[in-house]
């Protein structure tokens, strides 16, 4: 017992809205109904772990992580509820501070622990029907100082940690839990190539509708890694688990979760480096920062882009760092830099050109291509055109170089560039050409799930305000008005999450 109050749980109880007499009732049936039927909490107990800081025993903060779960429609964590989790002392030193109160990083242990809570917290809110939201976004400043030392050392894998005497501990947190057992090449062999599969429907369909799939899969595989494999197997089943934890939080950025895309590529970060991946974890980082430049806040994704970057590790791919490139730059746009976006942009294609394709690359990166990197070019120069208009020219360049290369399968990213092609012209005064690429992206909006290209269509209805009286542009409007979802149309990059 600290003796202070727990100013987090506190919060979450004001927000759910009872007293404490219903809560510990609660309690007490919620860990029945979880096979605790012995556990009795009263009133008084309720007000020690709020107004006193005491810390319940397992399994109270996991009941009190599905109450609240429930409750407040969005994943509610041990964390999240101010609890340190038992049986972890000397792992790692506990750097849980105000600004950290996610006690960033997670020893391998914990990041499994914390994989399976949250996806199975997560599931839970899927099969009722609750809806992900009202979680706060950690700063990018407060992420990158939390993770820079640990990003930037050799993890240690699991035959060097600290071992348990009870060689399958894990905590038994979250539901829909995959029983710890051994597994062999064989199996993982089809989790890699269940990840190609739900990586390929996202990029043609959005995130939507195979984000349950997704969850429920890394939920199995946080299971999985309860048990202690032998480190080649350990190795490759962490790189699942951060391969699906970044489609994850992609696909739930994709729909506007975005608390819980954030918590995703953290997840993703750790899982990466626990397998020895620092690329990986780097570009984890990434999606991070790119979710950052979509929500208005690019100052905190250049903080998460200097960590992306260094602690990528030198074993970094060329095309790579590219793509790392490309999302620097488009925050750059963001703010106006254009000097500084441009000699980044540079930097991207001398590192494409770079790359001969030697080496294999991992297959998260097979997705980035030439295609996209015009495509991430088009956007920042689109970004840009909203500081200095000469800028559209360009963009409009690189747009129709990626809907050229476009391959089959891609159609979000189709739409993406059909829209950054419309805003460039319609910042060109160049209404006709605009009207006819922005119906081209309507046509197709219709098969995918996707808030980003809302998003990113309201903000190409903008733009047509000052052609409103225009007969082609004013019907536009009204298209996009009846595609768009009942929401006001307003501007979407949101910066108080």
């Amino acid at each position: 017992m600290s003796g202070q109050p727990n100013t987090r749980l506190n919060d979450l109880f004001g927000l759910a809205g009872w007293s404490k007499g219903e809560l510990a009732r609660m309690v007490n049936r919620q860990a029945a109904a979880m096979g605790h039927p012995q556990l009795a909490t009263d009133t008084s107990r309720v007000r020690r772990w709020i107004d006193m800081g005491e810390t319940p025993r397992d399994p109270v903060p996991r009941v009190l992580a599905a109450l609240f779960t429930e409750r407040l429609g969005r994943v509610v964590t041990i964390e999240d509820l101010g609890f340190d989790r038992h049986g972890r002392a000397g792992k790692r030193n506990d750097v849980r501070n105000i600004k950290n109160p996610d006690g960033l990083p997670w020893a391998p242990e914990r990041t499994a622990a914390v994989l399976t809570e949250f996806t199975g917290m997560d599931l839970m809110l899927n099969r009722r029907g609750l809806v992900g939201a009202g979680a706060a976004l950690a700063t990018g400043s407060v992420l990158s100082s939390a993770m820079h030392d640990w990003l930037h050392t050799d993890p240690v894998l699991s035959a060097d940690a600290p071992r348990h005497h009870d060689p399958l501990h894990a905590d038994p947190a979250g539901f829909d839990r995959y029983e710890a057992a051994p597994i062999g090449s064989q199996e993982i062999d089809a989790l890699e190539r269940s990840v190609e599969v739900f990586r390929a429907w996202d990029a043609s369909r959005g995130g939507g509708l195979q984000r349950k799939a997704v969850v429920g899969q890394l939920n199995e595989v946080g299971g999985m890694l309860a048990y202690r494999h032998p480190d080649h197997l350990q190795r490759r089943l962490w790189g699942v688990a951060a391969n699906l934890a970044v489609l994850a939080g992609w696909m739930s950025h994709d729909i506007g979760l975005e608390p819980t895309a954030q918590k995703y590529f953290v997840i993703a970060a750790h899982a990466a480096r626990e397998g020895g991946d620092r690329p990986r974890a780097g570009e984890a980082l990434s999606r991070a920062a790119r979710q950052m430049v979509h929500l208005g806040r690019p100052g905190e994704a250049l903080d998460l882009m200097k960590l992306a970057k260094s602690g990528s590790g030198e074993e970094t791919l060329p095309r790579t760092r590219a793509m790392l490139h490309t999302i620097e730059a488009w925050a750059q746009a963001s703010m106006g830099r254009g000097q500084a976006m441009r000699r980044t942009l540079g930097e991207a294609e001398e590192l494409f050109v770079s790359d001969k394709g030697d080496v294999p690359p991992p297959s998260w990166m097979q997705m980035f291509d030439e295609a996209d990197l015009h495509g991430m070019e088009a956007l920042a120069f689109r970004t840009l055109a909203e500081h200095d208009p000469a800028a559209a020219t360009i963009a409009q360049h690189h747009a129709k170089q990626a809907l050229e290369l476009r391959v089959g399968g891609r159609q979000r990213s189709k739409i993406f560039d059909y829209i950054s092609l419309a805003s460039a012209c319609f910042i060109a005064d160049d209404p006709e050409q605009a009207d006819r690429y922005a119906r081209l992206a309507l046509v197709s909006m219709g098969e995918t799930s996707s808030h980003r290209t809302w998003d990113r269509l309201r903000e190409m209805y903008r733009l047509t305000n000052q052609y409103a009286g225009h007969g082609k542009i004013q019907d536009l409007r009204e298209e996009i008005q009846q595609a768009l979802p009942q929401a006001p149309l307003k501007r979407s990059r949101v910066a108080d999450i």
